[in-house]
């Protein structure tokens, strides 16, 4: 796997809105943060155009991100926020100068597209992190943030989570992928589809119901891709919905069911989603 240079202090982080749009305060808010952590911020040209519910045309969206794939004196690509889009993009982008000179991209939920593309098709590490929208007006005395800063600097990273009763305890080191559940999903059968077999995968999802669910972990299974894994991440499973008839089972469980007949090593609980205090997490490394 290649890891993309750390960052030092000093260095230029881009901002690019690759799915949804952002209000222009929260960019602005986003520099200032940066800044006072000591780096240097460049905003793309179109990081809050707003077309529709996207930040701008694909042709916008793409642009933006290309510029800063191939700048060199940008170190990290910050997406600004998650949503929906980055699918219709991916496949615009150019990598070649990237290949030559990676830096980190960060982000989460809909950026899990970009997280799995790096993965399969280029094998590079990523960081699932928090992002601008995110980001509090007090940026420095933010957990979530000293974690995503303390990670691009190449400084390690320990965490402590509470148990949760629906988890297998176990030891074991592999590589870690996954993100977005319903963007996994959507990564089946494409050349972003990231090989679950003998990886750790994490796994959050946001607002969804829990019918979907279930299916979107059915989908998994008969894809192949919980047969063999080292482990199981659960992150958040927050804003979940429900029917007036009741599921029957909470996002948890139905994710225990899911993987009930596999020998595998099972963790919940770990904040990866958009509550406070996100953890950060590199991708494809161990």
């Amino acid at each position: 796997m290649i890891i993309p240079p750390y960052l030092e202090k000093g260095d230029t982080i881009g901002i690019v809105s690759a799915a949804k749009s952002i209000p222009e305060s929260k960019i602005e808010n986003a520099i200032k943060v940066i800044e006072d952590f000591g780096f240097k911020a460049r905003p793309g040209k179109n990081v809050t155009s707003v077309y529709h519910q996207f930040a701008g045309t694909d042709e916008e969206r793409a642009s933006d991100f290309q510029e800063m794939l191939d700048d060199s004196d940008v170190k990290m690509i910050l997406s600004s926020r998650g949503g929906y889009g980055s699918v219709r993009i991916i496949d615009r982008l150019d990598f070649d100068n990237f290949l030559k000179s990676p830096k980190w991209i960060v982000g989460f939920s809909d950026i899990t597209t970009f997280h799995s593309h790096l993965f399969s098709v280029y094998g590079i590490e990523s960081l699932h992190a928090t992002m601008p929208l995110n980001f509090p007006e007090k940026g420095m005395e933010d957990l979530s943030l000293n974690l995503l800063m303390s990670a691009v600097m190449g400084e390690k990273l320990n965490y402590e989570i509470d148990a949760h009763q629906l988890n297998r305890p176990g030891k074991t080191e592999a590589r870690i992928v996954g993100g977005n559940l319903a963007i996994l999903c959507s990564m089946l059968g494409s050349r972003s589809d990231p090989d679950t077999d003998g990886k750790i995968l994490f796994i959050e999802e946001v607002g969804e119901n829990l019918y979907r669910l279930d299916r979107m972990m059915w989908t998994l299974k008969r894809a192949g891709k919980l047969g063999n894994l080292a482990g199981l991440v659960v992150g958040g499973m927050t804003y979940m919905e429900d029917n007036d008839v009741k599921f029957g089972k909470s996002a948890q469980e139905i994710v225990a069911e899911a993987v009930s007949n596999y020998p595998l090593i099972m963790g919940r609980n770990v904040k990866l989603d958009v509550t406070v205090d996100q953890v950060t997490l590199k991708l494809a490394t161990r």
